[in-house]
């Protein structure tokens, strides 16, 4: 088993001058993965158009891989969402990290696409989810060894709970909408990250 400070060595060297993840580190784990959406940071599969009803997502993309991030469970993405959680990842999630003195090497993913209403509510509206404008995260584990968890350390009060509220912090304005445990009851264990756009800007509870 690698130890801790090897390993975070090791995702520290899977990332260029710029900050942006070279792909040659994860050429033999995911030689079957491409690069998608034209963003070397976004590793995946290509799909067939979605369509179901009003749900539809253009040209979707299986996203496994973001920013050198590995994703638990797959996303189905479109391009447009995709590009922002790679750009999110790489710019703003890791360095709300810092303090931990640690990276994001993967996350926990809830939900992505889903042909639903918001919520799951009878006589709701579409859901971003349906349109493939919605992740769901759970959870983020560090190369340290370190799990931040949205359900069970959102009210700590120590450097862990400090670091999973910047998290959540540093989504808003790069995502339209963050909802996390303080916005309702659905979303009392999971980060949804959606690229809706509003005209009063972003939606940040």
């Amino acid at each position: 088993m690698l130890k801790p400070v090897l390993l975070f060595t090791l995702v520290l060297a899977a990332c260029t001058r710029s900050g942006a993840p070279d792909l040659s580190a994860y050429s033999g784990e995911h030689e079957s993965l491409s690069r998608l959406c034209g963003n070397p940071a976004l590793l995946g599969e290509r799909l067939d158009d979605i369509s179901q009803g009003q749900c539809r997502i253009d040209n979707p993309v299986l996203v496994h891989v973001v920013a050198g991030v590995e994703l638990s469970t797959p996303a189905t993405l479109n391009c447009g969402t995709a590009n922002t959680l790679a750009n999110w990842v790489q710019n703003d999630a890791q360095n709300a990290v810092k303090s931990l003195r640690s990276r994001i090497t993967s996350m926990r993913v809830l939900a992505s696409y889903a042909c639903r209403t918001r919520n799951s509510q009878p006589g709701a509206r579409l859901s971003e989810h349906a349109l493939g404008n919605a992740i769901d995260i759970g959870s983020f584990k560090l190369a340290n060894g370190t799990k931040l968890s949205i359900e069970y350390d959102w009210r700590r009060t120590d450097r862990e709970g400090q670091a999973i509220r910047a998290l959540v912090d540093s989504a808003c304005g790069p995502f339209g909408t963050v909802l996390g445990p303080d916005s309702d009851p659905f979303h009392y264990n999971n980060l949804h990250l959606d690229t809706a756009k509003y005209r009063s800007g972003a939606y940040c509870r």
